[in-house]
């Protein structure tokens, strides 16, 4: 298999002016008996650490969206995603076609039941948008029965099972699930002609391929510009003054592009006109792509940690108005967090910064002013991010959440984080 080949840039002058992030991710066929590609599982190799996190969970996924084009990350295949449990209610999740998406779900490790039970509705859901589910050969342990009937694949690892224990497995997973099996780490002839003897028709490891680095670049558009088109799609402004902004920023447009056409959206034509690119997205897909965007961007003297952290800081402030707010003022408390840091990411006072943005009077007092329940829990937010224990207890106290629902928010909000290496 050769390395495909990047994309070409936008004009040279676009380019300059936007600037460009790179993203190191391998691709490793997973083949099905004819020996035919079906579908590729991606790692992230632009990280210095061997694991994964639920924030590289997130851009691994989004990143490759972007760039899942004809002969690129994955053309028309299904792509093999590795999970945390956290990332698994991350937002990046809506962008995403869930027919060309396996989700490859972790083992908890020695845990009791009483933890699987707890995650199959997260797992239950993720079935029911119509997202395959992968797990290793744990999955036919008895801890793991409420997960076994999810399994759309189940991946036998052929470096650390014995043939008598394949043939267990084999044989227990074909009487007891649908499950698809996959055997990985597959390197010699032998274990190849074994695992086929035993009825296993899919195959991934380096006896049929080694996996191949694609430089998967994405253009960074200006901060001011991402600013703005979040401000438009949470007023609900109209497509023209949407597609204004977009043709005024050469990188915000292109990225747009990129993914509105991957194949991981899974549109039937190609999208020739932002204003199209709008329609079809919609304004809740074009905010949270935008929101990730924003964790990509390098300008300026900025601190890379200050996109981020904003982000973070609005979806967990989003989850935690979910508990006792309707949806659509939720909505507005992920705006706030976005915000909060708009005086770093600009280089200019908060009050100037919010003066750009004609916030609603009751967005803007929570922002300058914390005096009420938006601008509470963004001191929550805060207090979280800074241990702050003392802050943590009043405004938590205030707010009437308990504990357990702040710390499982924050775990959630952490899957936006951006921790993909420069360029």
């Amino acid at each position: 298999m050769t390395n495909p080949t990047p994309p070409a840039s936008p004009s040279a002058a676009g380019a300059s002016q936007a600037g460009s992030t790179g993203s190191m991710i391998a691709r490793q066929a997973i083949m099905n008996g004819q020996q035919a590609v079906v579908g590729y599982e991606l790692f992230n190799r632009s990280r210095s650490t061997v694991g994964h996190t639920a924030a590289s969970d997130v851009i691994l996924v989004f990143t490759a969206l972007s760039h899942a084009g004809t002969e690129e990350l994955m053309g028309k295949m299904l792509i093999f995603v590795n999970c945390t449990h956290e990332s698994l209610t991350g937002g990046h999740l809506e962008l995403v076609n869930p027919d060309k998406v396996v989700l490859e779900i972790p083992p908890l490790g020695h845990v009791a039941a009483a933890e699987v039970h707890a995650r199959l509705p997260i797992l239950q859901a993720l079935r029911s948008r119509g997202f395959h589910l992968a797990f290793n050969h744990t999955v036919l342990e008895s801890t793991y029965a409420p997960w076994l009937p999810l399994a759309d694949y189940i991946k036998l690892d052929m470096s650390v099972l014995a043939r008598d224990q394949l043939a267990v497995l084999i044989n227990y997973a074909g009487r007891h699930s649908q499950a698809e099996l996959i055997a990985e780490k597959l390197e010699t002839a032998q274990q190849y002609d074994m695992v086929s003897s035993m009825g296993v028709e899919m195959f991934q490891g380096y006896w049929f391929s080694r996996p191949t680095l694609v430089e998967a670049k994405l253009l960074t558009p200006g901060q001011a510009s991402i600013v703005q088109l979040l401000n438009l799609v949470r007023s609900q402004a109209s497509t023209d003054e949407i597609e204004e902004v977009l043709k005024k920023d050469a990188g915000l447009a292109f990225n747009l592009m990129r993914l509105i056409n991957s194949a991981g959206l899974g549109m039937t034509r190609e999208i020739t006109s932002f204003r199209q690119a709008v329609l079809l997205l919609g304004l809740k897909k074009l905010f949270r792509w935008a929101a990730l965007l924003l964790t990509a961007v390098r300008s300026g003297g900025t601190p890379p940690a200050v996109g981020q952290t904003a982000v973070v800081r609005g979806r967990l402030m989003e989850l935690l108005a979910q508990e006792f707010l309707p949806a659509e003022e939720a909505d507005q408390a992920f705006v706030i967090g976005i915000f909060s840091m708009l005086d770093q990411m600009l280089g200019m006072p908060l009050a100037s910064a919010v003066g750009l943005l004609n916030l609603p009077e009751e967005l803007s007092t929570a922002l300058l002013q914390r005096s009420n329940v938006y601008g509470q829990l963004l001191t929550l937010a805060e207090a979280c991010e800074t241990s702050d224990d003392h802050t943590f207890d009043q405004f938590a106290q205030s707010l009437h959440l308990t504990n357990q629902q702040i710390n499982w928010a924050h775990l959630q909000a952490l899957a936006w984080a951006d921790q993909m290496a420069p360029a």
